[in-house]
């Protein structure tokens, strides 16, 4: 069983410190039980840092059309029993149990706020100009304000699937994104520039062991970043290898889409033809 003091003492050893910017990405199951439970690990968290901010995503608000664009990373239509499940997006909505325990205390924290986006809000304390950055049009900006201020990603119980940051590095790197739909008390929203898969992004913690921290806290480690290394690292291989961090799922519609729009812009760099053009000598 650990309690506030022992999350106390490993973000310190993270080599947080009063006036450090955190993005916590946390699963605290996997410590077992915490004495005070997530509220008293959030406030761990913003007696150390000046500035908290987690995902609050919600994906019980995401509807399918019947049909949509073409390579877009999902089918369309047979989702009518799930479209009637889903809930109208409102700032008071539970954040979806993939978020994680902490990110909901974080939601109902005093003081706290949270971004607007229907489907991919943030929230956080002492994180105004963050949140407010984001538009429908650029879900991931709150990523880009937090690296401006230098700070820092925690990995507390949770892996790099959950690295939202490493979204925003395929954006910085020209990666595409897709279209999703979300419903509002003003209807249904279409919503660009949604992110696809990280079921790939474990394979770049190789990579980061030049800027990683680590500290134990039993039989978990917990792994903080400066997210603007880790955004260079991760757009530099993108850059260099346009596959990297797509998972090897054959049957993950999202990098086979990224996958087609590689190869595409790869065939039209080298002056080839691309897919569904006849060549001149055809």
């Amino acid at each position: 069983m650990f309690n506030y003091r022992d999350f106390i003492r490993v973000l310190r050893d993270l080599g947080l410190a009063q006036g450090s910017r955190i993005l916590v990405h946390a699963r605290l199951a996997s410590l077992g039980e915490v004495t005070g439970g997530p509220e008293a690990v959030l406030g761990a968290f913003l007696a150390v840092g000046g500035t908290v901010v987690a995902p609050t995503f919600t994906y019980s608000a995401m509807v399918t059309p019947e049909i949509g664009p073409s390579d877009n990373g999902m089918g369309y239509g047979g989702a009518s029993d799930r479209n009637a499940a889903a809930q109208f997006f409102h700032p008071d909505l539970p954040v979806d149990p993939e978020m994680g325990s902490l990110a909901e205390a974080l939601r109902h924290a005093q003081g706290a706020a949270r971004s607007e986006h229907p489907l991919f809000s943030f929230a956080g304390i002492g994180a105004e100009a963050a949140l407010t950055a984001q538009s429908l049009e650029d879900p991931l900006a709150p990523i880009a304000a937090l690296a401006e201020m230098d700070a820092d990603v925690v990995l507390l119980g949770a892996d790099h699937t959950a690295n939202v940051s490493l979204h925003h590095a395929e954006r910085l790197a020209g990666r595409r994104g897709f279209v999703r739909w979300a419903l509002t008390p003003t209807g249904v929203v279409e919503c660009p520039g949604m992110p696809g898969c990280s079921d790939g992004f474990p394979a770049i913690a190789g990579r980061l062991e030049g800027v990683v921290r680590r500290a134990t806290l039993g039989p978990v480690t917990i792994e903080s970043f400066p997210l603007r290394d880790l955004l260079h690292i991760a757009v530099g291989w993108i850059r260099m290898d346009p596959e990297a961090l797509l998972c090897e799922n054959e049957g993950c519609a999202q990098c086979a889409a990224v996958r087609a729009s590689t190869t595409e812009k790869r065939d039209r760099n080298w002056g080839r033809p691309t897919r569904g053009h006849a060549s001149a000598s055809s």
